[in-house]
């Protein structure tokens, strides 16, 4: 909803049904305004308005509907939040449950929100390097305004840290140096074919298991870290990267897997395609 189409007013009565029924019955508003939202100090209600077709930019208002009373309405106050953007407005109501929310966002915009039913996407990606890439990617393309429907973002980050401790070779083997990640054991990178004899444990994808036994004529005690095999199967959709995808996106089941290298533009259409008939 456009803030042009929401007009903010202070008022100096107390906020309950009969009053502002009485009160904006007797207004003129802007011939776009189909909503007002009305304060009187820390209280806030909303109000749907009908108006008389005549012309000219200004209309007589000729009924009211009541959205919310103070009791049902919160005000939020954030200049990070585009209240012209539906998924920032999901999270935002995703946070106050049951209510209408009025919101003062970015460049001093008001808007509320008001019964949307909100939609987790859920995303998957391993850590380091850090942060995630695809929280980033998935961040960036909900905040882009393509992406309209009611998305709130979750992230899952696996630490790849954490699976040192459960190694119980004498060394441990990682894909790739661009990680950063470093053992207290004799430790390699698979992208740099190192020669050793010692016994690894591979921390690594269905692929990194397939390069070893290409490079090394047998396979090794394998960590699986593949984001895609992580998903659980709960109905709850899920976005993420894949090596095996080249580009674009590929949907299985509740899961969208984009490029290891995905771009933004590829986020936005996998979300948007995961999402498709959702509604």
């Amino acid at each position: 909803m456009h803030c042009k189409d929401i007009s903010m007013r202070d008022v100096d009565f107390p906020l309950t049904e009969r009053n502002i029924s009485e009160a904006v019955l007797s207004w003129r508003v802007y011939v776009r305004t189909e909503f007002l939202v009305l304060r009187n100090g820390s209280e806030h209600a909303i109000v749907k308005v009908s108006k008389e077709g005549s012309e000219g930019l200004f209309r007589n208002v000729t009924g009211v509907e009541i959205i919310s009373l103070p009791g049902d309405t919160v005000f939020v106050r954030d200049k990070e939040v585009d209240v012209l953007n539906v998924p920032a407005l999901a999270s935002v109501q995703r946070g106050y449950p049951g209510k209408a929310v009025v919101i003062e966002g970015m460049f001093s915009h008001v808007s509320f929100v008001y019964g949307m039913d909100t939609v987790r996407l859920r995303a998957i990606d391993n850590i380091p390097p850090g942060p995630s890439r695809l929280r980033f990617l998935v961040s960036t393309a909900l905040a882009s305004g393509l992406v309209d429907r009611p998305v709130v973002p979750e992230y899952e980050d696996f630490d790849l840290t954490d699976m040192i401790e459960d190694i119980e070779t004498e060394a441990v083997m990682f894909p790739c140096r661009v990680s950063g990640l470093t053992a207290n054991i004799p430790f390699y990178f698979l992208d740099a074919a190192p020669e050793t004899e010692r016994e690894v444990t591979l921390i690594g994808c269905d692929l990194s298991d397939r390069i070893y036994r290409s490079l090394y004529g047998k396979g090794a005690n394998l960590i699986n870290i593949c984001p895609a095999d992580a998903a659980p199967n709960d109905g709850v959709r899920t976005i993420v990267r894949c090596c095996r995808v080249k580009e674009g996106h590929i949907i299985e089941g509740n899961t969208a897997k984009v490029p290891w290298g995905a771009t933004v533009p590829e986020i936005i259409d996998a979300v948007n395609a995961l999402f498709m008939g959702s509604e």
